[in-house]
């Protein structure tokens, strides 16, 4: 048996460039390739889908742009492949990809992981009643669910694989469950291996958002610029105690370095000493960040805590419709034109809302890019003189929302000078579906692989009670005898994402000595300075002192998250990029040794 289990990671979200696959076959020695295309906001998307078409519902570019292209060479390396493509209909996925083998003449095994559509069951969840495990929020009305999806863990598709499957395809799962059920079927771990689980889980959250790992979205982000066109994909390298190694295929762009690596391990964890999955709760403040060699990585220190005894259940269900545009002014006073072009069209749009005995709309939004209006009370001095107005609504009824959109686009000869823009048709309402999160005991949710020879039953990892995990210390901040204001991104590197309302963002010390300035800057008076805004919730603060980094988390920071927000950005993905222009208060000493 191999002493490293090869994978590729080949796809990070529905609509990744179609390089990753050729790539990394060429490079050669690989033993799986792994996509993950799924996220909220896509089985949202997936769901309007199979409601118009039964046999709609998953990526179909899994089918037609990674794999078609690539079967053969597949099949001549033996290189075996894990998806969750098969999103809202796993099963229609599965067909389409064995019509496309047959049509090639080719002789590979698809087998599907079934169980965690349940959308049937829905009046039975409603019955229960349970509330928003995030919010709080009550169940939502039976007839508006489009969607119930148990999040679905790794045994599972590693059952599949012991089957004899060439093709793994899921429907929701966790992401990083692509990556360590092939661990499982490779190092025969089992349920009790939890500190392997965590380090296989870990290996599969640095592959799972493909180049983010070698040099995408990175913050010093100039180092791979002139390589980006060709960006290597990522390659974990595990060993069977769980550690790894992160490289790229020789030759390629971008870069693996500790600081890409560790941006990605803190991207969307939360607690990062409660990091839950469906088969470990897994630990992540002592994993180390070795640079073992050029673009190399070695990864250890992953701990598992235990099993939890149930599956997180999404829910995507119809709050309404929402709709925006942009429209773009420049010249002489344009943020002021700007802004009283937006609450015009507001205004007129209400008073014909009001004429029609319309209600009012639920939330509106506008937001003036390239004014800095991302940056509050932060922003810099100067009037800008070209600026991107964005108006966005929501609304109970589709009409009310069209009532907008004929309104703002109908203003354009009334409108300050300078109004202009590159658009095609006016954009149309599109249902919110919004999201509600609960917890369900996993021996209600029945799990099977299905493949040729028929279905069998799989288990998923049974719970285990969580080992107790003492808080690290913050590190102590040493005397100075002269202090400098400076913009973070000195100090640190940094990256931020979502998990639906709550903003997460990730910083990562460059050197040690600079870790306990950063704590003591990134205080609850800094964050409100910088985020306040737009945020006015709770907020924790974790120390991962094994990586020289700490997890920031805002509650309430999203307006409502990615599925239902109206911000210019619901996913927080420029949130790092606001609190690295922040300046903090640093030893000046430390910054001449820097």
């Amino acid at each position: 048996m191999p002493q490293v289990l090869r994978i590729g990671g080949a796809a990070g979200f529905w609509g990744e460039a179609s390089l990753a696959t050729p790539q990394l076959l060429a490079a050669g020695g690989l033993d799986f390739l792994i996509y993950d295309y799924l996220a909220e906001i896509t089985m949202a998307v997936l769901a309007r889908a199979r409601a118009r078409d039964a046999q709609a519902g998953y990526a179909t570019d899994f089918v037609t742009a990674a794999m078609a292209p690539n079967l053969a060479e597949i099949a001549r390396q033996g290189v075996r492949v894990i998806s969750n493509a098969g999103g809202m209909n796993p099963g229609a996925c599965a067909a389409a990809l064995r019509q496309e083998i047959a049509a090639q003449g080719l002789d590979l095994k698809v087998a599907v992981v079934e169980g965690d559509d349940l959308l049937g069951r829905a009046a039975e969840l409603a019955e229960a009643a349970p509330r928003d495990m995030f919010t709080g929020a009550p169940f939502p009305p039976l007839e508006k669910i489009a969607s119930v999806n148990a999040y679905l863990g790794a045994f599972p598709i590693a059952a599949a694989l012991d089957g004899g499957a060439d093709i793994v395809i899921t429907g929701r799962c966790v992401d990083s469950a692509v990556t360590l059920g092939a661990c499982i079927h490779r190092f025969g771990w089992g349920a009790a291996d939890l500190d392997q689980l965590a380090g296989g889980s870990l290996a599969g959250h640095i592959l799972e958002c493909g180049p983010q790992a070698t040099g995408g979205n990175f913050t010093d982000w100039q180092e791979a610029a002139g390589t980006l066109a060709g960006i290597g994909y990522p390659v974990a390298e595990i060993r069977a105690d769980g550690s790894f190694d992160v490289t790229k295929p020789a030759g390629t762009g971008g870069l693996v370095s500790r600081g890409t690596v560790a941006e990605q391990l803190l991207y969307e964890i939360g607690d990062p000493q409660a990091y839950v999955l469906p088969d470990v709760v897994c630990d992540f403040s002592e994993v180390r960040l070795t640079e073992a060699g050029p673009d190399r990585v070695r990864v250890a220190g992953a701990k598992g805590r235990g099993v939890p005894e149930a599956y997180k259940i999404c829910i995507t269900w119809q709050d309404g419709f929402r709709s925006g545009h942009y429209f773009t002014f420049y010249g002489l006073d344009a943020e002021a034109k700007a802004r009283v072009f937006a609450k015009t069209a507001l205004a007129r749009a209400r008073d014909v809302l009001d004429r029609l005995q319309l209600p009012d709309f639920t939330d509106a939004s506008i937001e003036l890019i390239g004014s800095e209006s991302q940056f509050g009370g932060l922003r810099q001095s100067g009037p800008a003189r070209e600026v991107a107005v964005k108006i966005a609504v929501r609304h109970r009824e589709a009409r009310g929302v069209g009532v907008f959109l004929r309104e703002a686009v109908g203003l354009g000869l009334a409108a300050p000078p300078g109004l202009s823009g590159f658009a095609g048709a006016r954009p149309k309402p599109s249902p919110v579906l919004a999201l509600f999160s609960c917890l369900l005991p996993k021996a209600q949710v029945p799990v099977s692989v299905r493949d040729a020879a028929g279905r069998e039953t799989a288990a998923p990892a049974a719970g285990m009670p969580l080992r107790a995990a003492e808080r690290p210390a913050p590190p102590p901040v040493p005397k100075a005898e002269r202090m400098m204001e400076v913009p973070l991104i000195r100090l640190a590197w940094a990256r931020s994402g979502d998990k639906g309302d709550i903003a997460n963002i990730g910083v990562i010390a460059r050197t040690p000595e600079a870790m306990p300035w950063i704590w003591e800057a990134l205080d609850a008076a800094h964050l409100r300075r910088v985020f306040g805004h737009f945020w006015d919730g709770r907020f924790e603060r974790f120390y991962l002192p094994g990586s020289l980094s700490m997890n920031i988390l805002l509650y309430g920071a999203l307006g409502g998250g990615g599925t239902s927000s109206l911000r210019n950005d619901p996913q927080a993905k420029g949130f790092a990029q606001l609190l690295l222009a922040a300046p903090v208060r640093v030893d000046a000493g430390l910054l001449e040794e820097l």
